[in-house]
């Protein structure tokens, strides 16, 4: 097991537990910063979908900066138990956890969102997969946070609007396209 630290928001310097789960790759603080910078340091009233939770550092850093709602999903009953640990500690009664498939999700879901964040684990196609059902997920000025091993310059019917690069971390945002 080990910790990463919220770098923003409410629980600025918390820190919270991350467990040993295959593929699970924890957003870097530098490129955290950068997203969020790119967000506006304050999501207060702005409904959030971490589509692959894992650590919950997306998630956890969108509910300490004020986001009204923050939906994660996670497969993985290991990662799951620490986001459930996370949030109890943390006292993210704006949080909702949801163990399952984000493809499921994705489609079933039954609102619109301001911000998704797509951090699948790598080499699996899962950003293929999700791509064609991320438009629907979206608000009307809502973005899609796309990180993965490679870059990418369009999405279905999404446009890229900022991306960047940490060591092997691609990193992207996309809006509804004009």
């Amino acid at each position: 097991m080990s910790r990463i630290r919220i770098i923003g928001g409410d629980w600025r310097s918390r820190l919270i537990d991350v467990r040993t789960v295959k593929g699970l790759r924890p957003t870097p603080d530098r490129v955290r910063e950068t997203l969020f910078n790119w967000l506006g340091q304050d999501l207060e009233g702005k409904r959030c979908l971490d589509l692959f939770a894992g650590s919950g550092a997306l998630g956890f850093e969108a509910a300490s900066r004020g986001a009204e709602q923050v939906v994660m999903i996670e497969y993985d009953p290991v990662a799951v138990a620490a986001l459930q640990a996370n949030a109890k500690t943390l006292q993210a009664t704006r949080v909702q956890l949801v163990r399952g498939d984000a493809l499921r999700f994705a489609r079933s879901a039954n609102q619109t969102f301001d911000v998704v964040f797509v951090d699948p684990p790598y080499r699996a196609g899962w950003i293929e997969r999700i791509a064609p059902l991320l438009p629907d997920l979206l608000s009307a000025k809502g973005v899609v946070y796309v990180e993965a091993e490679y870059q990418i310059d369009n999405l279905e019917r999404l446009t890229r609007i900022k991306y960047g690069t940490a060591g092997q971390v691609y990193y992207h945002l996309f809006a509804p396209a004009a």
